[in-house]
């Protein structure tokens, strides 16, 4: 349900692991419009998604070789590509990362979404935050709409996507109690609500957790269960 090119890229991995996966983005990032802060009053960058990499644009350079906090993996990779000195990745989301900063990065420059989660910023700490992209809902496809009508089993990558998705199914007249949920944590479960034939989370925020608890739970299903 991601948005692309992370979605084909959780099919490819879960096809890698024996599974029957195919993507159907429910949201289209764009970028947006943003002032970058002078290089000079920014100590680290914190990143939250690699969308901020991918459509934060030119001004981006500004700030080539300083050290930045990724949430995962993948947005680490994307800070790296883009001459960014990746000091440390999370792997429970930002707020984790929060308590590693490095006493000399007083002032953190936020690249994010419109959508985004709230932080408690720790009081030695400033964040300014920049929105660099957002994601536009999309209608539900009526391929997916027949998948949803048999038992199967569903990635939620975000709240956002797992809200956006309940709605598109009861909409819909969807019945939830033959769909499978697993969500990338436990947040984002239970942003998608009750009423699935199962609903769970990844121990840990990334994908190769959630595509293990996947294969676990399709190995583990049986028809009308």
């Amino acid at each position: 349900m991601r948005p692309a090119p992370g979605a084909e890229a959780t099919c490819i991995a879960a096809r890698a692991l024996g599974l029957e996966a195919d993507a159907f983005p429910l949201f289209a990032v764009h970028p947006l419009r943003w002032e970058a802060p002078a290089r000079a009053e920014v100590d680290a960058l914190l990143l939250g998604s690699a969308n901020a990499l991918r459509h934060g644009g030119a001004d981006l350079a500004h700030y080539r070789g300083l050290p930045a906090y990724a949430v995962g993996e993948t947005t680490a990779a994307a800070a790296r590509a883009a001459g960014l000195d990746v000091v440390r990745t999370g792997t429970g989301g930002l707020q984790g990362l929060l308590g590693h900063i490095d006493p000399a990065h007083r002032r953190l420059l936020r690249l994010a979404g419109r959508e985004r989660i709230s932080l408690e910023i720790p009081a030695h700490v400033t964040v300014l935050t920049r929105e660099v992209y957002a994601s536009q809902a999309l209608p539900l496809p009526g391929a997916l709409a027949a998948r949803l009508r048999t038992p199967c089993l569903v990635l939620l990558h975000s709240a956002e996507a797992a809200r956006h998705f309940a709605r598109l199914c009861d909409s819909a007249g969807i019945v939830r109690s033959q769909i499978h949920v697993t969500a990338l944590g436990p947040r984002i479960a239970a942003a998608a609500g009750t009423g699935w034939a199962g609903i769970a989370a990844a121990p840990t925020a990334t994908d190769a957790a959630l595509l293990a608890l996947a294969k676990e739970l399709c190995q583990g299903f049986t028809p009308g269960s």
